[in-house]
């Protein structure tokens, strides 16, 4: 009887063991690797997706750290894709909207690709008119980064890359790092850190376009937005800053309360509004702290999916697809036609290099760059 006892109790440990195993494993298979493709180059590149206990997928491969696919339930639990993006990672570095992409070392634009620091004058990459955009002609986004998966309940992918001295015309060695991690509650944390070996300039963000009716799914004028932001960047024809931060009161920059994106997106009797071609600006948050607020919500009043987005930074650029044009086919086949997606893109300030009143974009040797952007989904 003693022995049989003992037998049992042995059994019942191994099982409680072994379920603890299967746990454990449960929690950590929510990271898989898969090959994305072969690129022109020859490089082959990988997709890796992160999905959460809540069945919520994010997708997001080595080639440019880039948010490939983003499932999120609607009001009925229906889960749907809401970034833009192809199934071809060749259309990444062919297509110049930068779907999904990280950006670096410069997001947005910087006026006639030159900036001084340190009484020495840098010329950079020209790929916008006659200004340097997200990077110049090779940024972050057509790189390959190194890629380490981080396993567990709240699984998470670490990207890292060297940006070396010169690159794209940008002085030092800058090694950057950013993690992605996605939560339980939904969200999808972005965290950004970098260093140099000489003084240079970074501003990083993600270029994700979305749309809450689902990928392709029409455009995006009747989603209702708030942006916790008292004042914006007027531009010039190139869409560089003037210098002048605007309030947004009785303009359609106000987006203090809630609008439809469409509401006033047309209205050319603004000419920042006509400048842009539509939304095309950067908002300045009224909390200009650097620590993690929310800055602005979405509703896609239809499906019931909202999104919020917070972060560290001091601005975000509100674009609204207006130089989508139907020449790029998406992942379900639908063509992107103009503003079939949204960017709210958390960064410091465009041209902030060359205008000594935004707030500085220099990173020196001993500092490090840091940053968090968070989206997170809910229903309304």
């Amino acid at each position: 009887m003693k022995k049989l006892l003992i037998a049992i109790t042995a059994l019942a440990a191994f099982a409680c063991n072994n379920n603890k195993t299967n746990d454990k494993t449960m929690a950590e298979s929510n990271i898989s690797e898969a090959p994305f493709g072969v690129l022109a180059s020859g490089d082959s590149v990988k997709l890796y997706t992160l999905k959460n206990a809540n069945g919520m997928e994010v997708a997001i491969s080595d080639l440019g750290g880039t948010i490939i696919k983003w499932t999120a339930p609607d009001k009925d639990g229906k889960f749907e894709d809401i970034t833009l993006g192809s199934n071809n990672p060749e259309d990444y570095l062919s297509n110049t909207k930068y779907l999904g992409a990280l950006i670096g070392r410069f997001g947005n634009r910087i006026a006639k690709g030159k900036f001084s620091l340190d009484g020495k004058e840098y010329t950079l990459a020209i790929n916008n008119g006659p200004n340097s955009l997200h990077g110049g002609l090779n940024g972050f986004n057509a790189a390959i980064w190194t890629a380490t998966p981080l396993e567990g309940a709240e699984p998470g992918l670490k990207l890292t890359y060297l940006s070396k001295d010169g690159e794209e015309g940008y002085p030092g060695n800058l090694n950057v790092e950013v993690v992605y991690t996605l939560k339980n509650d939904n969200s999808l944390t972005i965290d950004y850190k970098a260093t140099t070996d000489k003084s240079t300039v970074v501003n990083l963000t993600n270029h994700a376009y979305f749309n809450l009716k689902g990928e392709g799914n029409g455009d995006i004028t009747d989603h209702e937005i708030t942006i916790n932001a008292d004042k914006f960047l007027p531009t010039d024809a190139g869409l560089i800053p003037t210098g002048e931060l605007k309030p947004v009161k009785g303009t359609p920059f106000d987006f203090t309360t809630a609008h439809l994106i469409g509401e006033r997106i047309n209205d050319t009797t603004d000419n920042d509004i006509k400048l842009g071609g539509g939304y095309d600006h950067c908002w300045v948050f009224t909390d200009q702290s650097n620590k993690l607020k929310s800055i602005a919500k979405v509703l896609e009043p239809v499906s019931g999916r909202t999104m919020e987005v917070f972060t560290t930074e001091p601005a975000v650029q509100f674009y609204t697809g207006n130089f989508l044009n139907g020449k790029a086919t998406g992942k379900s086949g639908k063509k992107y036609e103009f503003r079939y997606g949204f960017c709210l893109e958390t960064q410091h300030f465009p041209d902030a290099p060359n205008q000594s009143a935004f707030p500085t974009t220099v990173l020196k040797p001993g500092e490090t760059y840091t940053s968090t952007t968070v989206y997170k989904f809910g229903l309304k």
